[in-house]
């Protein structure tokens, strides 16, 4: 295992093998993926500090099996925190990795943690969402496009009720909408207005949109999945990799990028790779930033 030690953020930083091909189809390699990850932190980690993460590592590839973990591992160099999270109805609590630096973001990207998926809240208080997530699953032919069109219903329901909301690829498949709350609220709270948003749509646009989780009844539908806004859930953090052929990432994008796509009907307009997202930063900035301090209060929904 060839090894060599780094300087990255005033760290000392062992990296090993950068020259293993973790994406096969495009030759990227684990030293593409810590280039990505150092380039992109400036604006990605103002969305991972604080927030308990789980990795999705991939040690041999996308082609190769993959493993969830959620607990920070003992043997994390000394500048690596941690944050804790406590379970729903349970005392046990499981100390994330708090990816608060771009020295701690790189040992992540080291261990082949290609996706970062985070909690809905942040330290000190992690049973406290700061924002509600609608992830917009589209059951197979439906696909991006229909996200697109589900997401604008939503945005017209969002403008109605004086909301705020900011669009995200998953940089899978599917589509993700978020409305900032940055104030005192909880999961049950956001769970149930995410729910009523979704049933909402659902009975207006029955024919593309459903609420249940039954994979049997989504084929050719959007699922608004509203149980996402649970403390021991995660959704992919924005500006992550993820496993795909390409390394595509989950990408903050426009209302007017959004619109776009739901009219042209072509799902690679919104489909972004690790260097197409690094030009679009550089030319737009962060267009995730108003999530992480937008304050907005949630209304009541029958």
């Amino acid at each position: 295992m060839a090894k060599r030690t780094v300087e990255i953020g005033g760290e000392q930083l062992v990296v090993s093998n950068l020259d293993k091909v973790l994406y096969p189809a495009a030759g990227f390699t684990k030293a593409h993926v810590l280039d990505y990850y150092v380039r992109i932190a400036p604006v990605l980690l103002p969305h991972l500090r604080g927030r308990p993460l789980t990795m999705l590592r991939y040690p041999d590839g996308v082609d190769g099996d993959r493993f969830f973990e959620k607990r920070c591992p003992d043997y994390r160099p000394g500048f690596v925190r941690v944050v804790p999270l406590g379970r729903e109805g349970k005392e046990k609590r499981v100390e994330h990795c708090d990816v608060d630096s771009v020295a701690t973001l790189a040992w992540v990207a080291n261990l082949a943690s290609l996706e970062l998926h985070t909690s809905l809240a942040r330290s000190p208080d992690t049973s406290m969402p700061t924002m509600v997530v609608f992830d917009l699953d589209p059951g197979p032919p439906a696909d991006i496009v229909q996200c697109c069109r589900v997401a604008g219903w939503l945005r017209e329901i969002f403008d109605r009720l004086g909301l705020a909301a900011f669009p995200k690829t998953s940089g899978s498949k599917g589509l993700q909408v978020y409305v900032p709350v940055n104030g005192p609220t909880d999961y049950e709270a956001t769970k149930g207005f995410a729910l009523a948003v979704g049933q909402l749509l659902e009975r207006v646009h029955g024919d593309l949109v459903t609420t249940t989780m039954a994979k049997e009844q989504r084929p050719g539908k959007v699922f608004v999945d509203w149980s996402q806004n649970t403390l021991t859930k995660t959704t992919v953090c924005v500006y992550s990799l993820r496993a795909r052929e390409q390394p595509t990432v989950s990408t903050p994008v426009s209302w007017d990028e959004v619109a776009h796509t739901a009219d042209a009907g072509d799902p690679a307009t919104l489909r972004f790779t690790a260097a197409e997202v690094l030009a679009r930063v550089a030319e737009h900035g962060d267009l995730f930033a108003p999530t992480l301090e937008l304050v907005q209060v949630l209304p009541e929904l029958g």
